[in-house]
């Protein structure tokens, strides 16, 4: 099994510079930068090894943080970053 020392979903600046151009974005755009940046992701752990299943958990686990803090920061209606 392989390890993740550096978790996406855990980086919160990560996730929140993505929340905060997701925010100001229409919707379909912002559905495409998220999709576009979860693809560049799985290449990146493609490309250093880590297994097949394992990269899909931290990409659900990434897509699910994102899209939690996206939720709370427009349903908040404070700044996203």
């Amino acid at each position: 099994m392989s390890i993740i020392p550096f978790p996406r979903a855990r980086n919160r600046r990560f996730v929140l510079k993505h929340v905060a151009r997701m925010a100001k974005l229409p919707a379909r755009t912002a559905e495409k930068h998220l999709a576009h940046q979860l693809r560049l992701q799985v290449k990146t752990m493609t490309r250093r090894g880590i297994e097949q299943e394992v990269i899909e958990q931290e990409i659900s686990t990434l897509e699910s943080t994102i899209r939690t803090e996206l939720w709370h920061a427009l349903t908040s209606g404070g700044d996203a970053a």
